[in-house]
């Protein structure tokens, strides 16, 4: 009988890993980011309080209507760049980034570069 791999919860696996090191607080904190089928998702999150203080997709009003020509990729930099934009609205520049279990490749690091070009340190 041939298993099948269950990605989503290797991912979670991973997930737990990285969230045991990485904690976010009110002066750095974590990117979070998921990834579906066609959107991505990032926060910035406050883990000390447990509050999330910024969130950006490609759902966002802001940027919904900017994607007709473009590719998921340049989708994810610009949801990296609001939310470094959003973030410097709200006096945040350091973070600390939590791939959420993802390879760190394509999408997630196209956010995470977006974010860097938009200002945010990590």
């Amino acid at each position: 009988m041939i298993k099948k791999i269950n990605k989503n919860a290797d991912r979670q696996k991973r997930h737990k890993r990285v969230r045991a090191k990485v904690k976010g607080t009110e002066v750095a904190p974590r990117i979070s980011v998921y990834r579906s089928l066609n959107h991505i998702y990032a926060q910035l999150i406050d883990d000390v309080k447990g509050v999330t203080l910024v969130t950006a997709s490609t759902l966002d009003k802001e940027i919904k209507g900017t994607f007709e020509d473009k590719d998921k990729k340049a989708q994810a930099f610009a949801v990296g760049e609001l939310l470094a934009k959003k973030a410097a609205e709200k006096g945040i520049k350091k973070a600390v980034f939590d791939r959420g279990g993802y390879l760190y490749t394509g999408r997630v690091q196209n956010l995470a570069d977006g974010a860097r070009s938009g200002g945010l340190e990590f």
